[in-house]
């Protein structure tokens, strides 16, 4: 089974929102560092953070995170 990448459109909303990723970390009880993992696709958020993030911008869990072949 081909090994998936973990992808993400969290810097996306948080630029379109005008918002630091420091903000984000705040508001979402993370340290900022999480972020960066995050939008560099090098960490997989647990089920309550990502559903924490896609509630700030008003999305949908599968709209903020996927995985690609």
């Amino acid at each position: 089974m081909p090994k998936q990448e973990f992808h993400t459109k969290i810097k996306d909303y948080r630029s379109r929102a005008g918002m630091t990723q420091e903000q984000l970390a705040e508001l979402v009880g993370a340290r900022r560092e999480t972020i960066v993992f995050l939008e560099q696709g090098k960490y997989v958020p647990s089920l309550k953070l990502a559903h924490d993030i896609a509630r700030i911008f008003d999305s949908k869990i599968e709209e903020m995170f996927f995985f690609k072949n």
